[in-house]
């Protein structure tokens, strides 16, 4: 009757085969690697003449605007600022998940406006300061519907 492997060896090539796992699943290519590529080029940077890569923060998103910023909101769900330039004023938010900066247009949709959106952050203000800010930090420009009343 042949012996059994023992638990060491069966152990070690447990370890071995998990090592090779991700070397086998990168070289597969095909419909996974096309789907991993369609959904990068469709998240939305930072500026590459920014050389920044967004999330950023507040205060670097003001940096790049080119106003400094005072937080008015540090929360779990987002951070807030608000900054003044010679142009004008913009209030700037940022958060630590895409579904929380979801959520939150989701409720700014009810006033409206326009935001300048990026991931995992939002930029308000007048929209010539958004379409002047947005060559520098990214994003697209977002047209809120409000409701009325």
């Amino acid at each position: 009757m042949p012996r059994s492997p023992s638990p060491l060896l069966r152990t070690a090539a447990a370890v071995g085969s998990l090592a090779l796992l991700p070397l086998t699943a990168g070289c597969g290519g095909g419909e996974a690697d096309a789907a991993r590529k369609a959904a990068a080029d469709t998240v939305v940077t930072a500026a590459p003449s920014a050389g920044v890569v967004a999330p950023a923060k507040v205060e670097v998103i003001a940096g790049l605007i080119g106003c400094e910023v005072k937080i008015r909101t540090e929360a779990a769900e987002l951070r807030e600022g608000t900054c003044h330039s010679a142009k004008g004023d913009y209030l700037i938010t940022t958060f630590p998940e895409e579904r929380l900066k979801l959520t939150w247009l989701d409720a700014a949709s009810l006033y409206g406006g326009t935001y300048l959106v990026g991931t995992r952050w939002a930029l308000s203000a007048k929209e010539p300061l958004l379409k002047e800010a947005r060559p520098r930090v990214g994003g697209t420009i977002q047209q809120l519907t409000g409701t009325s009343g």
